[in-house]
């Protein structure tokens, strides 16, 4: 998953890298060991009355009134948008260097949010806190409950000026993030019934079908997900990653780094050379999409050119970290289930 410089960084450094966070408020949410899958309160919504909602860590946040100053991690927020509920804070990947919105940040208008921090380990306390936030959401990329990109070094800050809400992405097919922003969305008084809700979960489903025939029919295409950086190329493996686990439950055949390279990384990936990058051969390569990684069109390694997959032009996006609402995954699946529609035999 992860695409950068790999030396001094954590587990979580490595996986924000590339491939794969005046105090005032006070704390107000509460544990709760049962389920640890959580599940949405929504009695009294978003209207009036308490709003309650357990995450993903069995933490139930209360509050006595939906909230309205919400902060979100980029991705969340962007889901988030696409049910109708806007957020006045983010951090993590919203603006490329020409201002434009990232793509992590989907179709909100990110002129209109406050920008906390645009990149791994930034996040402005103070002008957290000028916000005074109602709640902080984001996802978390381990089963310890760490919220993705908030700071180690100020977490503890910031878990003081608002409770917070985190949804799995961890070990787990796309299906079940999906379905937990979902509930999260209409706890917050999101519209699940409107027509452009309802269409979008109907075209991922088809999306899904589609996917889940191609892969049926040409079962010898191999498909490796990758990468880039300067200095290495990282070959992602299919267990931990919500979309590449929903992915190989629809039969997609993919490409595994060896066990020994998986277990240095935590299960993630494996880190070649440029030299070494024909190591493993495919027939399809996904490449990670975000702004941290260098995309396909910008690799000048000879290497890599002469992949097969890449001469014969059977190299696609991969949606690393997928924006969780139905009509941001949509696109993803249909992509995959083309590319191996179309796909040759290379390998």
């Amino acid at each position: 998953m992860p695409n950068a410089t790999t030396a001094r960084l954590s587990r979580r450094g490595l996986l924000a890298a590339g491939g794969a966070l005046g105090l005032g408020a006070v704390l107000t949410a509460c544990g709760d060991d049962d389920a640890k899958d959580g599940g949405a309160d929504t009695k009294g919504a978003a209207k009036s009355g308490p709003w309650s909602f357990k995450d993903d860590r069995g933490t139930t946040v209360k509050l006595d009134e939906a909230p309205k100053n919400i902060v979100a991690f980029t991705g969340v927020a962007a889901a988030l948008y696409d049910y109708g509920i806007e957020v006045k804070g983010v951090f993590g990947p919203t603006t490329t260097k020409d201002g434009k919105a990232d793509v992590q940040a989907g179709d909100m208008d990110v002129s209109k949010v406050t920008v906390l921090g645009n990149v791994w380990d930034q996040f402005n306390v103070e002008k957290y806190a000028a916000l005074a936030p109602d709640v902080l959401i984001s996802t978390m990329f381990d089963d310890a409950g760490t919220l993705w990109y908030v700071p180690e070094a100020s977490k503890d800050k910031i878990a003081k000026l608002a409770p917070s809400v985190g949804i799995s992405v961890f070990d787990r097919q796309l299906t079940a993030p999906l379905q937990r922003m979902w509930e999260l969305a209409e706890s917050l008084g999101a519209d699940m019934t409107a027509a452009k809700v309802t269409e979008a979960k109907k075209r991922f489903e088809a999306a899904s079908a589609r996917l889940r025939k191609a892969a049926k029919a040409k079962p010898e295409i191999k498909v490796l997900v990758g990468s880039a950086s300067p200095e290495l190329f990282y070959v992602s493996g299919s267990n931990l990653s919500i979309d590449l686990e929903y992915f190989k439950a629809l039969g997609v055949n993919f490409v595994e780094p060896t066990e020994a390279a998986k277990k240095a990384t935590g299960g993630w990936f494996e880190s070649l050379s440029w030299e070494n990058v024909d190591k493993h051969k495919a027939d399809v390569i996904m490449m990670d999409d975000r702004s941290s990684a260098i995309q396909p069109a910008d690799i000048t390694e000879a290497t890599w050119k002469q992949l097969p997959a890449v001469k014969a032009g059977q190299v696609i996006a991969r949606s690393t970290e997928p924006i969780l609402s139905y009509d941001k995954c949509v696109a993803p699946v249909e992509a995959l289930a083309e590319a191996i529609e179309k796909a040759r035999k290379v390998s």
